[in-house]
């Protein structure tokens, strides 16, 4: 199956550009010039999204805050310059990694991959395990409780993914932090305890039952 990479940036030549260095590679792009275009092209699910951060009107925290929890694919933020609290923005609502301006095509091309092959990783085994009243489907990568979908962002039900599959076993933030966004990325273990925070408040709509126990001075365990 071909590939589709979403790419949205207001800079006409950058998507012109990579446009083509993804076509040659035997990717199908869909280009955005702004963030409503952006939404638009996110309706034909983009199997990864490369997104400017600074576009005017609908920025690309605005998109991905929207498309986020619809659109489980990895988004790779593009940005001139990045701050730690962007970094921790950024992450904290659904981001996956963050490419600065100027970049290496070869190297943006490995990392496209390594999420494409990452992404290829979950989807490979199908697997459901049934918890309390809770179903957790591992091949559509989402949860339900009582026969309803509770909506999780990919970072989220990553989170859910890990620590459910070694129930009692403690995790600390940095250990989540690096087995979700990875060892490279630069960001903040700090973002961890919000994707839980949200993953307990979605859950909480359901349900009184703690699946997810906090271990003071440790981290966090699922449950048995």
């Amino acid at each position: 199956m071909i590939p589709k990479i979403l790419i949205a940036d207001d800079e006409n030549d950058i998507v012109s550009m990579l446009g083509s260095f993804f076509e040659s590679r035997g990717f199908r792009v869909l280009p955005a010039y702004n963030g409503m275009e952006a939404l638009k092209q996110a309706e034909k699910l983009p199997d990864i999204i490369l997104l400017d951060i600074n576009m005017p009107g609908t920025d690309g925290f605005e998109v991905c805050q929207r498309i986020r929890d619809h659109v489980s694919c990895p988004i790779l933020f593009l940005t001139a310059r990045i701050e730690d609290a962007d970094k921790v923005k950024g992450f904290a609502i659904g981001g996956d990694d963050y490419i600065v301006k100027p970049f290496s095509l070869a190297e943006l091309e490995a990392r496209v991959r390594a999420h494409l092959r990452r992404e290829a990783r979950h989807n490979a085994a199908a697997q459901i395990r049934f918890s309390g009243d809770l179903t957790i489907d591992y091949s559509e990568r989402c949860l339900f409780f009582d026969g309803k979908r509770v909506g999780l962002a990919k970072k989220e039900f990553d989170i859910v993914e890990l620590l459910s599959q070694n129930p009692g076993q403690v995790f600390d933030k940095e250990r989540i932090y690096e087995r979700i966004w990875g060892y490279d990325s630069e960001g903040d273990s700090s973002v961890v305890a919000e994707h839980v925070r949200r993953i307990r408040s979605k859950i909480a709509a359901y349900t009184d039952r703690i699946y997810i126990e906090t271990v003071w001075g440790c981290g966090y365990k699922w449950v048995k």
